[in-house]
């Protein structure tokens, strides 16, 4: 696998104040924000091997110190979502960060990239009942269910739009869709014959793609831990699965606590591209993804890492790339794997060069 496929995430919340020009006026008011970097593992070197998304870490900690319990419009003109990620983007230029994405609520924030055009999110749920009926006889989700769904919509922020207006115009072309979908069953409405995550995700951008310019992506998570992404064009859908592991850095100095044994709870997300079935719906049956992981699950949950064969390195860079040796035949379409050691700390693997699909959720 090439360097420059392997990325690493690092996270950062931090609390501060800020006044907007918004259409109700500038009131002072505060958040509880979230910063999140990505960058390329080449351009984040730590002390040692394993020490990278630390290294990471560092840098945006630096970064966004002087925001933490602070007024953001002394620092930053205007401060938006997209304004507050470019200024992290820049000050944590030493990374050569491919991105940031700040949250500035559960239900909103903005991504920056150098060179491109800032994207505007907004996040919503809705509450619907469905079945599937092409799966085969006996499968779960035959059966007529319901999840708390929820769907995530970026938009492209226009040069010299604020931010907040693009996350303001995502909320008003969502509304006439989520009062179809919201307390109702999917499988009655026109184009929802077979209502999976994917029909759903290419359904919504139907019914967006006129009314809101500068659509990007959708996301559709039927579960907290599956889900899929829509561009308008193709699919991409994950599984996230935790394991508790114990492990043990090696390669540290004498004196780093991580050369001592101590554990994890992993979360990994494997991510699968590829066409649509027709006639099932989906990219890739949600179920069907765990099934196959099980068996190399079973190998890494509540087990010591740093005892396994191919593990002697149990950062989560090697945990990715172990993933990938024993996936990648077993799951075709692989093209991501995420491994966390905590929230919004880990490797990103992409297989592959493009790096399109880094920032899908």
């Amino acid at each position: 696998m090439n360097a420059h496929s392997l990325f690493l995430t690092a996270l950062r919340p931090f609390e501060a104040a800020r006044r907007l020009a918004v259409a109700d006026g500038e009131r002072l008011h505060g958040h509880g924000f979230e910063a999140r970097i990505f960058a390329a593992a080449a351009s984040c070197p730590g002390d040692f091997p394993g020490d990278e998304t630390r290294a990471l870490g560092a840098i945006l900690d630096e970064a966004v110190a002087p925001l933490d319990y602070a007024l953001v419009n002394e620092l930053i003109g205007a401060p938006d979502d997209a304004r507050i990620a470019e200024w992290l983007l820049e000050r944590a230029a030493s990374a050569q960060p491919h991105a940031i994405v700040l949250r500035s609520a559960p239900d909103r924030g903005a991504v920056v990239e150098p060179g491109k055009h800032p994207l505007a999110w907004r996040r919503f749920r809705f509450e619907s009942a469905h079945r599937l009926p092409s799966v085969p006889r006996g499968h779960k989700c035959g059966r007529m269910h319901g999840h708390g769904f929820e769907a995530v919509i970026h938009a492209r922020v226009d040069a010299g739009q604020d931010a907040w207006r693009t996350q303001d115009r995502i909320a008003e072309a969502w509304q006439p869709v989520h009062e179809q979908i919201h307390f109702a069953c999917l499988n009655d409405l026109p184009g929802l014959d077979n209502p999976t995550s994917e029909v759903l995700a290419r359904w919504l951008w139907q019914n967006l793609t006129d009314v809101l310019p500068g659509l990007t992506g959708i996301s559709v998570l039927e579960t907290a831990s599956a889900g899929c992404h829509y561009d308008g064009r193709t699919w991409r859908i994950w599984k996230a699965m935790s394991f508790d592991s114990a492990v043990r850095l090696a390669r540290a100095p004498q004196g780093d606590p991580r050369r001592l044994l101590h554990g994890h709870t992993f979360t990994t997300r494997l991510h699968l591209a590829g066409g649509l079935d027709e006639v099932m719906g989906w990219v890739h049956d949600y179920g069907d993804v765990k099934q196959r992981f099980d068996p190399l699950f079973r190998e890494l949950d509540h087990q010591p890492l740093h005892q396994k064969a191919g593990l002697e390195d149990n950062d989560p860079a090697a945990i990715a790339r172990h993933i990938e040796a024993r996936m990648a035949a077993e799951l075709p379409g692989l093209s991501r794997i995420d491994v966390l050691e905590k929230p919004g700390h880990g490797a990103l693997l992409l297989r592959g060069g493009s790096t399109r699909g880094l920032l899908v959720p």
